[in-house]
Formats: structure tokens, sequence, C-alpha cells
């Protein structure tokens, strides 16, 4: 059993925001996959979908808390379940990376991330994966939180809509072992 959380914020104003990629990113999967409708799990304070890629099943978790208090949400399902952090999948959006790019890693720092230095503040461990996409661009000439909570331009999401096309490839060949 894996979970793969995707990142963002709840709510309209949010859904096509850079910040929201690992929620965007989700939704591809879900879709891609034939996984159940996200439902709200008040409990959990997340949204979930269920499904099976290559016979393992899986979760995924849309956290309702904020992307500052994400921890919180994925520890109670992690530990409802009883999923180990080296099973969970944590894609969101990277500042540092540019825009369109996708890197895959393990057992790292959150490199400023606040919703990845949730998890593993409220997890006690950094030891997932985790899928980083870029949204950094070189000329943004406004504020970081103005930027991330901002929307995509049209070449921006055209980028970004194609790079979500591929995750669930990428995700069930490098990923889901």
């Amino acid at each position: 059993m894996k979970a793969i959380v995707g990142l963002g914020n709840p709510g309209e104003e949010y859904e096509k925001t850079r910040h929201n990629v690992g929620f965007m990113t989700l939704d591809k999967l879900a879709d891609f996959y034939k996984f159940e409708s996200f439902r709200l799990e008040e409990k959990f304070e997340a949204e979930i979908s269920q499904g099976k890629i290559d016979d393992e099943k899986m979760f995924l978790i849309k956290p309702q808390t904020f992307m500052n208090a994400s921890g919180r949400a994925v520890q109670k399902i992690l530990n409802f379940y009883k999923i180990e952090t080296k099973d969970l999948v944590v894609i969101h959006d990277d500042l540092d990376i540019s825009l369109g790019e996708v890197k895959l890693g393990f057992g790292r720092s959150s490199a400023g991330h606040k919703g990845v230095q949730s998890i593993i503040d409220f997890m006690n461990s950094k030891d997932f994966n985790r899928i980083r996409v870029g949204i950094k661009i070189e000329d943004r000439k406004i504020p970081t939180e103005k930027y991330v909570l901002g929307n995509f331009t049209k070449e921006e999401n055209d980028t970004i809509s194609n790079i979500i096309n591929i995750l669930p490839q990428t995700i069930e060949k490098e990923l889901i072992k």
C-alpha cells in the first residue's frame, strides 16, 4: 500500500495557482488510472481517492489544511492505514527548478518548501519520495508568495499541462515498485 500526496491549497481561488501543481497532478493520476472520485474525509482533513496501479493499492491525498500544515493530514492518514514514510510520494511545486522540469528525490531536506517541511516535522522523517515540479521563470519580478499563489499564464499553463500529462507514467515507472 502506498500514498501519493499532492500539495496545494483548498478552495476555488487557489485551484489554478502555481502552488497547486500537486493537486493538479493528482487529478490527472486519478483520471489516468480510473481511481474513484476524490471525497472529503474530515477526520483526515483531506480529500482522498483510492485505486490501484499495477495491483498496488494507492491512496491519492489532497490535504485540506492549507500548504503550511499539510503534514498534519498526511500523518493522520499514514498512521491510520499504517503506511510507512518510505511508501509515501509527495508531489509539489519548486521555485528552484525551471518551469516544466521535474526532479525526483528521496530523503532530502525541504529546501525551504513549507508544505514539505510540515510533512517532515509531523512524520519526524524525511525518508520519502518527492516529485518536484519546476515553476521558476527567470524574469519574475513579483514577491515569492504572490508569485506561487498566482495563476499560470497561458504559456506556463501549456508547459505545466504537458508535464502533468506525462507524470503518471513517470510515477509508475520510477516510484511504484
